[in-house]
């Protein structure tokens, strides 16, 4: 977890505090909403400063603004706990994406430590340290204890079990022996392997998979495209939706204006696609 992840656990973990003192004091009228605006402060300063700058720059329409709309819509309807529940519900599932991305950037990151630096190939009787892609098919390499296996190919000589789990996720070694396949990108653990080269280093699976890795982040997929599209005219239409609702049932069909309000507050929260990932 890192450091801004534990300020964050910090200061849910206080507002949550703050919210049930607040609930159960006996306190009435402006000490009510002060008793309130503490933990609101604590829990979505930010998502408040956030949808101010995002207005200064023009980006008026955003989960932010939603969700600065919606609690603090709550507290003019005098709906306090509701406010701070809401904000603080949102920071939860803002925390817990925070933290997933951060573990799927730590296995990525992990992944890129299997390119292998070197490669030992055997010439004229001699072992030489040489670049992965200057190797060709069928040329011997020689591969110790705790190096990384940097080309496919087939045991010729020697045993040893092999770490696989950066690559397949298997927790237990691999043992193998002459006449089994070996692939790049495994920690050889033990004994001393001659391999005979079966793949260039650019067809190899390590080089696959680090290929499918880098080119990861320059391409979009299309279901990805369409909510950057979508977006775009997604959230002025919830407002827009939310307007209507707070204003037209009490013109129109005599409704009272406060429950309107608050249903309208409550139509922005669920519109709120962070309310999706917490429900």
């Amino acid at each position: 977890m890192t450091k801004k992840q534990k300020k964050m656990l910090w200061r849910i973990g206080a507002s949550a505090v703050l919210m049930l003192a607040a609930f159960l004091l006996p306190l009435k009228g402006i000490y009510r909403l002060i008793a309130f605006l503490i933990p609101y402060a604590v829990i979505g300063w930010d998502v408040l400063w956030k949808a101010v700058r995002n207005i200064a720059h023009g980006q008026v329409f955003d989960e932010n603004f939603l969700m600065a709309l919606a609690t603090v819509g709550a507290f003019f309807t005098g709906d306090f706990p509701e406010g701070v529940a809401v904000m603080l519900f949102y920071q939860v599932g803002e925390l817990f994406q925070s933290y997933a991305v951060g573990r799927s950037r730590k296995s990525i990151a992990s992944l890129m430590d299997i390119r292998p630096d070197y490669a030992n190939i055997e010439r004229d009787g001699q072992l030489k340290q040489v670049d992965p892609g200057e190797v060709a098919v069928g040329d011997v390499i020689v591969i110790k204890a705790g190096e990384k296996v940097p080309l496919d190919g087939v045991v010729l000589e020697g045993a040893s079990a092999l770490d696989t789990a950066a690559l397949t996720g298997e927790s237990l070694p691999r043992d193998v022996v002459p006449g089994d396949d070996v692939i790049s990108g495994c920690i050889n653990q033990s004994g001393l392997l001659r391999v005979r080269v079966t793949k260039a280093f650019g067809e190899s699976t390590v080089a696959r998979i680090l290929n499918l890795v880098e080119n990861s982040s320059s391409k979009k997929a299309k279901a990805e495209n369409f909510i950057t599209k979508f977006a775009r005219y997604y959230t002025p239409c919830v407002v827009i939706g939310a307007l209507l609702l707070a204003v037209l049932p009490p013109l129109f069909f005599d409704g009272a204006w406060n429950d309107w309000i608050h249903r309208a507050l409550i139509f922005l929260v669920i519109s709120c696609p962070c309310a999706l990932v917490i429900s």
